[in-house]
């Protein structure tokens, strides 16, 4: 993974076999996120989720932070604009909800410190693994934004109630290992051991059978939301017992060897 870029620039996708790679890509202002990068993202993940052949992804940052969360000077040019249209907010809560209904499984690589919005594109993540020198940060509250709405239902849900309102009301930043208390790491490692620790995760979900985990991680979703389509997820199960992956699966584990989905 390169620490480095000569020049800024939207958003990279680097694809490794079953591996998609996307690298936030602005380091000198800690990967902040322009409205550019914004719809560069969107269409990453449509490639990606087009790809048959993609299994997973990583989300990552170029240099010392994941990211700084969005451009603030989009925020103030909405605050102080008489015109309706979409908000900086809006156009971001839309990329971020569309990372999280992502039908591969995704990993954020929490290379360092997390800030903003950016601390919710990594929540959409199924799974985050950071350093132990991270730290995130919620200003809203010192801003005085109110957050947007499926941002702070993913908080909720994700984290709990105290942990939401912890980060939200007091807008205070923690440490990595205060991340991992609350259940915002899924494993925080040392810098050094970060890229090993990532890519044990994301050999094991670019094994396991795609259709299955895309269906579950949907159900998943739902439950947390509140908003499970049932007749589907039965339908879904349903299926999966005539499936080719189950015949595989069932095939390696009688044959005592890896299926090949």
């Amino acid at each position: 993974m390169s620490d480095a870029a000569e020049t800024a620039s939207t958003p990279l996708l680097d694809i490794d076999g079953a591996r998609a790679t996307i690298r936030l890509n602005r380091p000198r202002h800690l990967n902040r996120l322009q409205a550019e990068d914004l719809g560069e993202l969107l269409k990453l993940f449509d490639r990606i989720e087009a790809d048959a052949a993609i299994r997973v992804l990583v989300l990552t940052g170029t240099g010392r932070a994941f990211s700084a969360g969005y451009d603030l000077n989009s925020v103030a040019e909405r605050a102080v604009s008489a015109r309706e249209r979409q908000s900086a907010g809006s156009a971001f809560e839309v990329v971020v909800n569309r990372l999280e209904d992502l039908g591969v499984p995704t990993i954020c690589r929490l290379n360092g410190g997390v800030y903003g919005g950016s601390t919710d594109l990594a929540l959409a993540c199924d799974f985050r693994i950071g350093a132990d020198t991270a730290e995130m940060f919620m200003p809203a509250a010192r801003l005085g934004l109110h957050y947007y709405t499926s941002g702070i239902k993913r908080y909720v849900t994700r984290l709990g109630v105290d942990n939401a309102k912890m980060l939200f009301l007091t807008a205070q930043r923690i440490s990595a290992p205060e991340m991992l208390r609350i259940g915002y790491l899924t494993a925080m490692v040392a810098p050094e051991l970060l890229d090993e620790e990532v890519d044990k995760l994301a050999n094991i979900l670019a094994g396991n059978a795609p259709i299955a985990m895309r269906g579950m991680k949907r159900a998943i979703n739902e439950f947390a939301r509140g908003a499970l389509d049932e007749d589907a997820a039965d339908r879904r199960h349903r299926e999966s017992m005539r499936s080719d992956e189950i015949k595989e699966g069932i095939k390696a584990f009688a044959e005592k060897r890896s299926p090949r989905f």
